[in-house]
């Protein structure tokens, strides 16, 4: 039997979220600190434990044939990759920093310096869309040191906290690629397996657009019924149910993540009360 063959980072948070991922599809599989390959268990797929580095590599040369790794890697390695879907998780912006004593002028600011980084290709992209000529030095690891010991005038690294930045004495300036874990493939899979690949996505779709919403219920006076559902649309109409109080009804419906308190917002002006709001498992459309 032809199974699908997922490529994930062998270790670390994004590894965690990754395999966290799957299992919320109803795909089991094993956490890989023992096996380069396992498994997965109820679906047609094997899951390689790799370096994140390395996955890109792999399914150009047909080994793997998907894999879920940073964007910021895809975008360094240069390898012909299809971006199938962006995954909302493992997110990180990779930026400018400079000795904090120092003055930012904007991008002008990099002309003629050397700037340490360990992703060349995306910092070379960033300089020639600028037009700014500057040495890149390429340097594995321990990038934040760099302008301490005189060897370099600036640095280019992912950035989280920026913690690490502020404990080397620099601080950001200049934020190149906003970069989150992405799920790849090459462009010529078997047709066997593209098709395990679309019932795959058809699950972490579902999955996904469930992170991304919520289920609220809340009750409203009759009267407020047009506005709220013109607030609330829902997947494709609020359903209303009426209470044995008279001329008030609850509503249930679903509201997107990143708008929720403003949605809040407007749903209590409208006279909303009552309103409770359930995380949602799955959303299948």
């Amino acid at each position: 039997m032809q199974k699908l063959r997922i490529a994930i980072q062998k270790s670390g948070r994004l590894s965690e979220k990754s395999i966290q991922l799957l299992n919320d599809c109803g795909i089991s599989v094993s956490n890989g600190n023992r096996t380069l390959l396992a498994s997965g268990k109820n679906f047609p797929v094997e899951i390689l434990y790799l370096r994140d580095d390395d996955i890109p590599g792999y399914i150009e040369d047909g080994v793997a044939d998907v894999g879920i790794l940073g964007e910021n890697v895809v975008l360094e390695k240069g390898n012909d990759l299809i971006v199938i879907s962006r995954l909302s998780f493992a997110r990180c912006r990779m930026s400018i920093a400079i000795p904090r004593g120092e003055e930012y002028t904007g991008p002008e600011y990099l002309q003629g310096k050397r700037i340490a980084t360990s992703y060349p290709r995306i910092l070379r992209r960033y300089l020639d869309e600028n037009n700014i000529k500057a040495d890149i030095h390429e340097i594995l690891g321990s990038v934040e040191i760099a302008p301490s010991i005189g060897l370099s005038g600036a640095i280019f690294d992912i950035v989280s906290t920026g913690s690490t930045l502020l404990s080397n004495g620099l601080k950001e300036v200049e934020v190149v690629l906003k970069s989150e874990a992405v799920l790849v493939s090459g462009k010529n899979l078997a047709p066997e397996k593209q098709a395990i690949l679309d019932k795959l996505m058809f699950r972490l779709n579902s999955v996904m657009k469930g992170r991304t919403n919520r289920y609220v219920l809340l009750n409203a006076p009759n009267d407020s019924l047009q506005k709220i559902v013109d607030i609330i649309p829902g997947m494709k109409s609020p359903t209303i149910v009426p209470l044995a109080e008279e001329g008030w009804s609850a509503v249930h419906s679903v509201i997107s993540e990143d708008r929720f308190w403003e949605v809040i917002d407007q749903l209590k002006e409208a006279g909303a009360q009552g309103i409770l709001v359930i995380p949602i498992e799955k959303m299948v459309n």
